[in-house]
């Protein structure tokens, strides 16, 4: 299994276009979204500056797009070429291929979120507590697990040449529905009642309440662990069904 993380570590990290949209991709959002703001005013109903709302929002799009994206075309293109057919004549068990997957995701996520925050510091004089710098890059890393589940199970939902439209409405509702590109409270109401639901929201609010120096909100915690259980076990199903079929 340690070999199969390694080669997915290798092959995500020799694709230029994935760490692009991945890695720099959030990053210059950032800067085009936040660029002419002030670091005083805040927006309505956030108690947050624009540097500081988009920096978690754009660190948490950065994540998701490196796990979501990267998941999902590999595993339908190579359960489609045969590739995982051939992993399941080895002594990999299934678990393992998840796992390398996963974590190939993980590693390249890491370098987006990093980026983001180095930049809102630098560029837009973000300024926070070290424990907030901390908090704020464990919990966005650890919360695009979520979506990581999620794209396993879209890659075992989808054929090789459905996966990146699905992939896709997935990943940009996901985004936009979700305030990840611009603040929930600009949204009609009827809107944000929906967004409130999306583990998105979810997900940058987590990061928000670390920026505030407060607890995060207890629907939030119960959207993301709900939102990951269905979609782990979707992602277990699927692939148990892939296997009957093979």
């Amino acid at each position: 299994m340690n070999s199969l993380i390694k080669l997915e570590l290798t092959r995500a990290l020799r694709n230029r276009k994935f760490l692009f949209f991945s890695v720099i991709y959030p990053s210059v959002l950032f800067l085009i979204i936040a660029g002419n703001s002030d670091s005083t005013t805040k927006l309505p109903g956030t108690g947050l500056t624009l540097p500081t709302y988009m920096m978690v929002s754009m660190a948490s799009f950065g994540a998701l797009t490196a796990v979501l994206m990267g998941n999902s075309e590999r595993i339908a293109k190579e359960r489609e070429g045969g590739w995982v057919r051939q992993l399941r004549l080895t002594t990999l068990p299934g678990r393992g291929y998840v796992l390398a997957k996963t974590a190939s995701a993980a590693v390249v996520s890491l370098p987006s979120i990093v980026i983001v925050f180095a930049v809102a510091a630098t560029v837009k004089d973000v300024r926070l507590d070290a424990w907030q710098w901390l908090a704020l890059t464990g919990a966005i890393w650890a919360g695009s697990l979520v979506f990581a589940a999620l794209g396993v199970a879209i890659g075992y939902l989808a054929s090789g040449d459905a996966v990146r439209p699905i992939t896709m409405i997935t990943y940009f509702g996901l985004s936009m529905l979700g305030g990840l590109w611009m603040p929930t409270t600009t949204f009609p109401t009827w809107l944000q009642d929906i967004a409130k639901w999306l583990p998105t929201h979810a997900y940058a609010a987590l990061g928000q309440a670390i920026e505030q120096s407060r607890a995060p909100h207890v629907q939030d915690l119960v959207v993301l662990v709900v939102s990951f259980a269905l979609f782990t076990g979707g992602a277990a199903w699927l692939y148990r069904k892939d296997t009957l079929k093979a």
